[in-house]
Formats: C-alpha cells, sequence, structure tokens
C-alpha cells in the first residue's frame, strides 16, 4: 500500500476550466460559422465573447496543470513533497513529547514530523470537508498505515478555536492552512497555536504571510520576542529555500514564508 496525498491543486477545478475551454471554443465555432440565425451583430458578440471564455479558461487550466505537475508527490518537481519534509526539520520532539499539526489536511506534515520523532507521537487535527472534500480522517490513517507510522494520530478541531489548554504540546505545526481562513485575523490564528504550546517547545508553521494576508510579520516577530519566546525566525521560503522567487511567482505562492523557534 502507497500513501495518497493528493494533490493541493484540484483535479476537479482543472476538469471544469477543460470543459468551461472546450464549450467556449464549440460558442465560438457555433455562432463565427453557423450563426443559427441570430443577427450579423449579435452573432459578432456572441462569437467573441465564446473565444474569450475559451482563450481564458484555457490559459487557466494550462497554468493549474504546471502547478499540479509541480506539486506532485510523484511528479518530478515533488515541490509539496520538499515543503512538507523541510518543514517538519524544524520539529523536535523529546521523548515521550505531543506535537500538533493544525491544518493537517492528508496528514503529510503531521506524518513526516511523527517518522522524525519516534520518541514522540503527533496529533493531526482538521475540520477537512469544502473545497478539499477528498481529504479526511480515513484519509490520513490509511496514510500513516501506509508509511509505518504508528505513532500518529488524527482527529476533526477547529484552528480558530483550539480545543485544548494551555500548553498542551511540545510542538505545533501547520502548512498553509492559515491564508485559507476567510476573514480571520491571521496573527489572532498563530497566537491561538501557540497558546497551547509548552515552554520550551518548538513551532514551525508555514503559509503565504503576505502583508495584506497577515499584517506586519516582522513586528510580531518582534512582540514574540518581547513574550519571551526564546527564539523566533522569520524565514522567506521562496528565496531557494523551498523554491525560486520565478516559481513561487508562476505557482502562485508568492508570500511563502516559516515561522519558527521556540517558545
Amino acid at each position: 500500500m502507497k500513501a495518497d496525498y493528493k494533490n493541493w491543486m484540484p483535479k476537479g477545478l482543472i476538469a471544469a476550466l477543460l470543459a468551461a475551454s472546450a464549450t467556449g471554443g464549440l460558442c465560438f465555432a457555433v455562432f463565427g460559422a453557423a450563426g443559427w440565425g441570430v443577427g450579423r451583430t449579435a452573432r459578432i458578440v456572441w462569437a467573441v465573447a465564446a473565444g474569450a471564455v475559451c482563450a481564458l479558461c484555457g490559459l487557466l487550466a494550462a497554468q493549474f496543470i504546471g502547478m499540479y505537475r509541480a506539486f506532485s508527490y510523484d511528479g518530478k518537481r515533488q515541490l509539496a513533497r520538499q515543503i512538507v519534509e523541510g518543514t517538519a526539520r524544524y520539529v523536535e520532539l523529546p521523548p515521550g513529547g505531543r506535537g500538533l499539526d493544525v491544518g493537517c489536511g492528508s496528514g503529510a506534515l503531521t506524518i513526516a514530523c511523527a517518522r522524525r520523532n519516534p520518541q514522540g507521537s503527533m496529533l493531526g487535527i482538521d475540520r477537512w470537508g469544502g473545497e478539499y472534500a477528498s481529504y479526511n480522517k480515513p484519509l490520513c490513517e490509511r496514510n500513516a498505515a501506509a508509511e509505518g507510522a504508528s505513532n500518529v494520530s488524527f482527529a476533526r478541531g477547529d484552528a480558530l478555536k483550539l480545543d485544548f489548554p494551555d500548553e498542551s504540546f511540545d510542538a505545533v505545526t501547520s502548512n498553509y492552512v492559515y491564508h485559507n481562513v476567510r476573514g480571520a485575523d491571521k496573527q489572532k490564528l498563530l497566537l491561538e497555536t501557540l497558546r497551547v504550546l509548552k515552554k520550551g517547545g518548538v513551532f514551525a508553521i508555514h503559509d503565504l504571510m503576505t502583508p495584506a494576508r497577515y499584517g506586519d510579520m516582522r513586528e510580531f516577530v518582534r512582540e514574540l520576542k518581547r513574550r519571551g519566546y526564546e527564539e523566533v525566525q522569520l524565514l522567506d521560503t521562496t528565496t531557494d529555500m523551498f523554491m525560486s522567487p520565478a516559481e513561487a511567482h508562476r505557482l502562485m505562492l508568492k508570500g511563502s514564508a516559516l515561522l519558527t523557534g521556540r517558545k
């Protein structure tokens, strides 16, 4: 049995764009050539609109297919694997320690952290459903079994309000999750995650930390240090750490950064 971590670019979206492009092309041919009895001006308007839909959807489909190939765990680039394993390297558990992965999706980062820390255990939580309907708890459990990770478990949870007391975990982590939480103050989300981290515990949170989404993250780092955090780093992962600036732009991952350190 092989782990199936799915793909960050949903196949359904690509299929919908290809279908829309094909439909637009068909309508362009119908109105541009046959006209179906409509007037010349109306035929031109409909043909231009259909052609625009065909071209736009076709271009988007081509871009998203490229993204799908880059993110694939089985493809040549395997960017998703590189990011997951690169983030997991910052997670260290003491003997008997326990880590929390917020927004575990298909379990990739949870399992990667668990495999790197056989002396401890990892819990992955997610709300699942929604735009990532193919991700669920049974999938995570199958992937853990396929990877031979017995020190991992999964449960439903809400990143906005974690159902754990303060200082419950020796490590907390997350990967490309919080930018999907609409309407939420991202710095408050980070603080909620760090709330459940024990003093001396480590954190590694990777996301699209653009100013528009997260505000001033440099100031946030300074605030954590004022609160007594031992180590805090904000690492730009688009400067050849995980990807190049050009690749980040092409794959719509500009602003990717890793917040890491020790409480």
